[in-house]
């Protein structure tokens, strides 16, 4: 069996920590497998080293660098998260594309090239994620490294104007062409990036194979999944328990409505607090027998804008509150801490109404949590924003536009007074989607996906591998490899469907 070196910006360093969702993902999907995890250490030291601590973790090997502090500031703080977060999220006028930031992207992915490539053996897989490393590939086979290597990206992909707003913007698109696979959470992020090579690149798609840049790739659909097994342990445990019992103690003859954001303008918490604050106007007789639980907890909140979309949000809260409380009740409450996930879990399980409406998101595996907590008996509803990725697999959640208050009132009025039968009948399809489209599942398609990348390469007389040039130089010769005709693109919906997970063999 290939071992599979999996490349993230961040890390799980010790047994049972975790940074953020992708970190869980990871850590699921890895798990029984032979791999190494290689990224940053989330460590920062004066002067970069390019020293690799190499450790076990469980039943993983772990091997993580040190960023010096100029680096992080512009490689993490200014261009991952300063330019391509909010442009990838829609967010143009938040970017901030200082050409400092830019180089500070492309050296440290470079540094990561050079301190990942020693690591690897003979029949290595390289799995790299997300948009922190897109250049990662390109300096890898600058390189030499001729390894089969995977690319996935789990924020949307933005639409082809709004990418060309990114200086340079051809040197990123072009990187990611470096890359045997290249994997999206949706169809439509597939076909935001199409319009891109096709349109802007002069490029053209053979099936899954996507050509420009004279180079070809293959380019689908993933959607990512929850770590189910893992989750239901959570929810089952004594911590949950609690959290579950303290919520229906603290909600006790209310209907409890529960939203759980990382606090950031692409979760579209401003806009949900109003559709709530347009409910209690609709329905002023129900003012007393619901309870909006809000947890958000900062993030950034060194940056401007996070810093204004947080006193925002209160705002609004003590608004709400302000209008609608009496002495012995409030209708909501704003939370700006962090939770455990058995916590959340429990909380979950206490609620009526998951309310999960982001403005833009790549998948969102908060809903799929929120479906997985409930009591199979009496399940609670899931209200999910149309531009989520999740709302392309769970069809039985109640698919809302977030930017519309009056369409999130009119869901929060249905799946409080939805009957027993119909949101069991909802739950068990929302729940089979979840048990079967898990993140092993998504783990192993990817893998099959990657693998057969590789072997069709071979058959074709080992296609060149190595990328016409690194990421930021500016002339190479191209290589032109034969088009792969490779079965219909999975689509977000059937990708993962019960016929199978293994990606169609070439026609």
């Amino acid at each position: 069996m290939s071992r599979l070196v999996v490349v993230s910006n961040r890390v799980a360093t010790t047994e049972g920590a975790t940074s953020g969702g992708l970190a869980v993902a990871l850590r699921s999907g890895l798990a029984g497998d032979p791999a190494l995890w290689f990224g940053w250490s989330g460590e920062r030291v004066a002067a970069y080293t390019g020293d690799v601590t190499q450790r076990r973790v469980g039943d993983l090997d772990v091997a993580t660098v040190d960023l010096e502090e100029a680096d992080y500031e512009a490689y993490y703080n200014g261009y991952s998260n300063g330019a391509l977060w909010p442009l990838f999220h829609s967010r143009t006028d938040l970017a901030d594309y200082e050409r400092a930031f830019a180089e500070g992207y492309r050296r440290v992915n470079r540094r990561f090239a050079e301190a990942l490539a020693p690591l690897l053996q003979p029949g290595d897989l390289i799995w790299v994620h997300d948009y922190h490393l897109i250049p990662l590939g390109a300096e890898l086979r600058r390189l030499g490294v001729e390894a089969p290597i995977g690319f996935f990206l789990h924020i949307p992909w933005p639409a082809r104007q709004l990418f060309a707003t990114l200086p340079r913007h051809r040197d990123l698109a072009e990187a990611l062409f470096a890359y045997d696979l290249v994997g999206m959470q949706t169809d439509d992020d597939v076909e935001a990036f199409d319009s891109y090579a096709l349109h802007e690149a002069g490029g053209v798609r053979d099936g899954d194979r996507v050509e420009a840049f004279g180079r070809s790739t293959i380019v689908r659909a993933f959607p990512i999944g929850l770590d189910t097994d893992n989750f239901l342990a959570l929810s089952r445990s004594d911590e949950a328990i609690r959290a579950c019992d303290r919520m229906t103690a603290h909600g006790l003859f209310r209907s409890l409505i529960v939203g759980v954001d990382r606090l950031d303008y692409s979760k579209g918490i401003p806009e949900r607090l109003l559709g709530f604050e347009q409910y209690l106007r609709d329905h002023p007789d129900m003012v007393r027998k619901v309870l909006y639980l809000q947890i958000a907890p900062s993030s950034r909140g060194e940056v401007e804008a996070y810093q204004t979309l947080r006193a925002n949000v209160l705002a609004l809260a003590g608004r709400i509150n302000a209008t609608w409380a009496e002495m012995d009740h409030a209708p909501m409450l704003c939370v700006n801490r962090n939770y455990a996930r058995a916590e959340l879990a429990g909380i979950y399980r206490a609620a009526k109404v998951g309310l999960v409406t982001p403005l833009r998101d790549g998948m969102n595996l908060v809903a799929k949590e929120y479906v997985a907590a409930q009591d199979p008996s009496d399940p609670g509803v899931l209200i999910l924003s149309r531009f989520a990725g999740a709302s392309r697999q769970m069809r039985d959640a109640l698919i809302v536009n977030p930017y519309s208050p009056e369409e999130l009132a009119d869901a929060l009025a249905s799946a409080i007074a939805m009957p027993l039968e119909e949101r069991i009948r909802r739950w068990d399809s929302l729940m089979a989607g979840v048990v079967r489209d898990d993140v092993g599942a998504w783990k192993d398609c990817f893998v099959a996906a990657l693998e057969l990348a590789r072997d069709s390469g071979a058959s074709e007389g080992e296609r060149p591998r190595r990328a016409t040039r690194a990421f930021g130089q500016l002339s190479a010769d191209p290589l032109g490899p034969t088009p792969l005709r490779l079965g219909p693109r999975l689509s977000s919906d059937t990708a993962f469907s019960a016929a199978g997970w293994r990606p169609t063999a070439p026609g």
